[in-house]
Formats: structure tokens, C-alpha cells, sequence
């Protein structure tokens, strides 16, 4: 574990949404540090993992409304800038790659374009330097013949191809942090395994952070440093992704009950019985001083 300053600190995380039977917390209360390591969210769907990972971008628009005691970038505070200075940590410090390429792409603007604009938005430079950007990026995801795919619209490259694409877009103007939000699960194994292996190497050769979201645990316990596990908009349990399958939560534990397993099969898989006390927080719970960032 380094003992290094952490990139991004956030404490007591709040997201909140109105409804006709009141305010609605979709993230309640969380707080974690992220070092230069790659950090897992693992949770059911409606945990609060991606509307975290969009709050840290204040990307929740009104009436939803993000609160929090702290929240900050290498000792800078980020939270409750304006947009303007908001637009210049977007991409260019903090980068996000969303679930599905198909509708983060630009289904009318080719592939290098796309990655041009991302590029000069952030770093100024000519349209020559940047094509050539675009084109190590693009070499650097491991995509064959880039020229020919800088002239190619969305539509005409496959869902892993897309994903790459992202990832190229996204890390162009360096950022010192990156979050993936479900980036694999449309993709097929051999094609996930591609990924994530061309994602964790430019992480570590560019000594970047990550908050790597999903929701299948074999996968964050195979390729993370740290996980946070969430339930109902909080968190009830950090540990090293190495000791995942010795979970203490009874929530954790009920997740990993429920994965089906070649080398123990069972007539019927268990299920998850929740209990109220997780979503007031429990013993097992992380304090803010206790979520310490990791190294690689």
C-alpha cells in the first residue's frame, strides 16, 4: 500500500433525487481515497456505482443534486465548480468510458474526428499534431490498419473495436484518472480479456488511477487492486480484490453465494436475502479514515 497522497479524495457523497413520495438517495454517504491503483465498484444494479462515477464528474443534472463534505482532485476541490472549470477536468484530468460504445459515439462524425476533437479540446494543438495523436492512440489500443479506421463511422467497426476506440479517445489528452463504467460486459470473453489487458497496461505505464465499475465480482477480484462494495447508495465493505472470496459482509458474501461454479455445482443456486441494517450501515461498514488508497 503506498503512502503517497491520493489523486482523488471523496468524502461523504451524496446524490439526490426528488420524487412524488420525496428525496430519493441514490448515493448516501460515501467515502474512499483512489491512489495510483486500480480500484473495483462492485455492486447490484441501482447500488449507486455508476452515479457515483458521474457525480466525481458532476455529470448528475438538475433537479438531481450532489452534495458531499469533501471532494478532491490531488488537493484541489472539485466539487461545486462551475461548469467552465468543470469542462477542463472532464477528459483532461478525469476521463470516463461508458458502458456501450454505440451511444457514446457520435454516430455522424468518423472515428478520428471524434478523437481529434476530444484531443485538441484539452491540449490546444494543431490539427497535424493532433491526427498523429489520434493515430498513436489508436496504435496504442492495439487497433490494426488506424488509418483506416480514423475514416470509419461507429456503425462500421464491432462492439470490441468500439470499446477500444473509447479507451483511445478518452486517455488522448492524458488524464491522471480513469473511470470505467461496465467497459466489457457487451463484449465477448476472448474480446473482454483483450481489453482489460490494453486498459491495465496503459494505466500502469502512465502511473494513472482507476475506478474500474461492475458488477461481476470473478472478474474484479482477477484484474483490481481494491474493492468497494456497495448496497443501497453506500458502501458496506472495502478489502483487497485478492481477498474478495473471503468477504466478512453478509451482503458480499450473499453475491458470491449466488455465482454459479463449475468445480461446485448445485442443484439451485442460493438467494440473496437482504437485510434492513445494511442500508443504515453496518460494523463491517468503511469509516472515511479508513478507506486508504493502494498502490499497484
Amino acid at each position: 500500500m503506498t503512502q503517497d497522497a491520493p489523486l482523488l479524495s471523496v468524502r461523504d457523497l451524496r446524490v439526490t433525487f426528488p420524487t412524488r413520495q420525496g428525496s430519493f438517495q441514490a448515493v448516501r454517504g460515501v467515502s474512499f481515497d483512489l491512489g495510483r491503483e486500480r480500484l473495483g465498484v462492485v455492486g447490484e444494479s441501482g447500488s449507486g456505482k455508476s452515479m457515483t462515477g458521474r457525480a466525481i464528474l458532476s455529470l448528475i443534472r438538475p433537479p438531481g443534486r450532489i452534495e458531499a463534505a469533501s471532494m478532491t482532485l490531488e488537493g484541489q476541490s472539485i466539487l461545486d465548480l462551475p461548469e467552465r472549470q468543470m469542462r477542463r477536468i472532464r477528459g483532461g484530468r478525469i476521463s470516463m468510458v461508458m458502458q456501450d460504445p454505440k451511444f457514446s459515439l457520435n454516430p455522424v462524425m468518423t472515428v478520428g474526428r471524434q478523437i481529434i476533437e476530444a484531443y485538441r479540446l484539452h491540449a490546444a494543438a494543431p490539427r497535424d499534431q493532433a491526427r498523429q495523436k489520434a493515430l498513436e492512440m489508436l496504435e496504442a489500443v492495439q487497433i490494426r490498419d488506424p488509418e483506416r479506421v480514423m475514416d470509419a463511422y461507429p456503425h462500421e467497426v464491432s462492439g470490441g473495436m468500439g470499446q477500444r476506440i473509447m479507451i483511445a479517445m478518452m486517455l488522448a489528452p492524458g488524464p491522471q484518472i480513469l473511470i470505467a463504467d461496465e467497459p466489457t460486459s457487451a463484449l465477448d470473453v476472448s474480446v473482454r480479456t483483450e481489453v482489460l489487458h490494453i486498459m491495465d497496461r496503459l494505466v500502469r505505464d502512465r502511473g494513472m488511477g482507476l475506478i474500474f465499475i461492475s458488477h461481476d465480482l470473478n472478474l474484479v477480484a482477477q484484474f483490481c487492486d481494491r474493492v468497494l462494495i456497495m448496497y443501497a447508495g453506500r458502501i458496506v465493505e472495502t478489502l483487497p480484490a485478492r481477498d474478495l472470496h473471503q468477504a466478512r459482509h453478509p451482503y458480499t458474501q450473499g453475491l458470491l453465494n449466488s455465482l454459479p461454479r463449475l468445480d461446485a455445482p448445485v442443484s439451485r443456486l442460493p438467494v440473496l436475502a437482504r437485510q434492513d441494517s445494511w442500508r443504515d450501515g453496518d460494523p463491517l461498514s468503511p469509516h472515511a479514515d479508513t478507506a486508504l488508497p493502494g498502490g499497484l
